[in-house]
């Protein structure tokens, strides 16, 4: 017969050892990555978002082995994508494309019903890009000083087009007006298609086109290229100065996209993404596959992409307001 003394102890052991056992497999499953990933996209096909999350998500299914879906959910200035994720568990398995837009949201949208900053939690800052300040040749200007100085003298008679309201056309041509103490009338597009033609048959006289759209056009000389909003210069468009040199520092404007994921999506999770998605970015194919975009891969830690997104919402918010953009009704 066993002593109740020591089958007490025995039994006490048997139930730490079960509660073990339990702990570690929840760990492991925490932390392993997700069967089937779904990256949504708050842009058509073809967009610079769509373009570089799809080059990622090849990347990420050949080397992990993850079966990676990018689904494009544009409209409503990104907030269709952004409601998709949220309806999702906090498992990994929804991320969320982020790009400026999604920061202009909360300043354009003031009923939108959470807060970005805590609604998703970043995963990792994928690109960076420049756009390029383009003019129809019928405008005078050879400088950012000299079309400044042609907008001021004739305020208003000028247009600058871009895509839908939030987007970074629309962004940097509000933080130039601002900057520059100029007036010009914002005409958006919901295509690129229409925007182009309208551009380039001069009904719009300027416009912040991103570089991979600009390279040809320019290249062709059916539009003039005066500046690049990066503070370097960029490879695509060697010979055209960046902002700072013309003297314009307060005028660079970064075009970045990242992933997130719902907030309380487990760190564990977080990281391996994170992780995975880093080797992707490093991979000599992929950045080659950006640079054809007009793109640089990025990557760093989601703490970094963090305040980069804490950074971009004070900025754009600032911009927005102090601008008085009101989106239309």
């Amino acid at each position: 017969m066993i002593p109740d003394q020591m089958l007490r102890h025995f039994c006490r052991c048997l139930l730490l050892s079960l509660a073990l056992v339990i702990a570690v497999n929840d760990t492991m499953a925490q932390s392993a990555p997700p069967n089937v990933i779904r990256i949504v996209v708050p842009a058509g096909a073809g967009s610079p978002p769509d373009v570089v999350s799809r080059i990622v998500a090849n990347e990420l299914s050949e080397a992990e082995g993850w079966r990676v879906i990018v689904e494009n959910r544009p409209g409503a200035l990104e907030t269709l994508a952004m409601g998709e994720v949220l309806k999702q568990p906090a498992d990994g398995r929804a991320l969320l494309a982020m790009s400026l837009p999604t920061i202009a949201a909360p300043a354009l949208l003031p009923n939108l019903g959470f807060r970005v900053e805590t609604a998703f939690a970043p995963v990792i800052k994928i690109s960076s890009g420049a756009n390029v300040l383009v003019i129809h040749p019928s405008v005078p200007a050879k400088s950012v000083s000299e079309l400044v100085g042609i907008l001021k003298n004739q305020p208003n008679k000028f247009n600058f087009s871009s895509g839908p309201f939030g987007t970074p056309a629309h962004l940097i041509g509000e933080l130039f007006k601002l900057r520059t103490g100029t007036r010009a009338t914002h005409v958006p597009y919901q295509t690129t298609p229409q925007r182009i033609v309208d551009l380039l048959g001069g009904r719009n006289q300027f416009d912040f086109l991103t570089a991979v759209i600009a390279l040809d056009l320019v290249a062709s000389g059916k539009l003039r290229a005066l500046a690049v909003t990066s503070s370097d210069r960029i490879a695509a468009l060697k010979d055209t100065s960046t902002v700072v040199e013309q003297g314009f520092p307060d005028l660079v404007a970064e075009d970045w996209e990242g992933f997130a994921v719902k907030a309380g999506t487990p760190n564990e999770i977080v990281t391996r993404l994170n992780e995975a998605m880093n080797r992707a970015l490093a991979k000599q194919k992929v950045r080659a596959a950006f640079a054809n975009v007009g793109a640089e891969p990025a990557g760093g830690t989601p703490a970094e992409f963090g305040l980069l997104i804490s950074s971009q919402l004070e900025h754009w918010g600032k911009v927005i307001r102090d601008s008085g953009i009101k989106m239309p009704h």
